[in-house]
């Protein structure tokens, strides 16, 4: 999961969007509707990298699709302490 982590979040160019959305998402979970305006990036941009992110194990979403919540997954937060050095080298 290291791995996946790292790629994901560093090694494609949308790697900065997918942190400060795990970030957002760490602090309180909420549907790509409510990031997209926290966050102040387009929705479909938003929605592109949650499919990113859920595809890869790294969010999960909770809910029906039209306003479903997001949340990191069990197995990503098992792996936190690398997500939290990749948000602070993104930073």
């Amino acid at each position: 999961m290291d791995g996946v982590l790292w790629y994901v979040l560093t090694g494609t160019r949308g790697g900065a969007n997918r942190v400060r959305i795990l970030k957002a998402l760490d602090e309180r979970p909420r549907n790509a509707n409510k990031l997209a305006e926290a966050l102040e990036v387009d929705y479909t941009t938003v929605r592109h990298h949650l499919d990113v992110l859920c595809d890869n194990d790294v969010l999960r979403k909770q809910g029906g699709d039209y306003g479903a919540i997001y949340l990191p997954t069990d197995r990503a937060r098992q792996h936190w302490d690398t997500v939290e050095q990749i948000m602070e080298k993104v930073e």
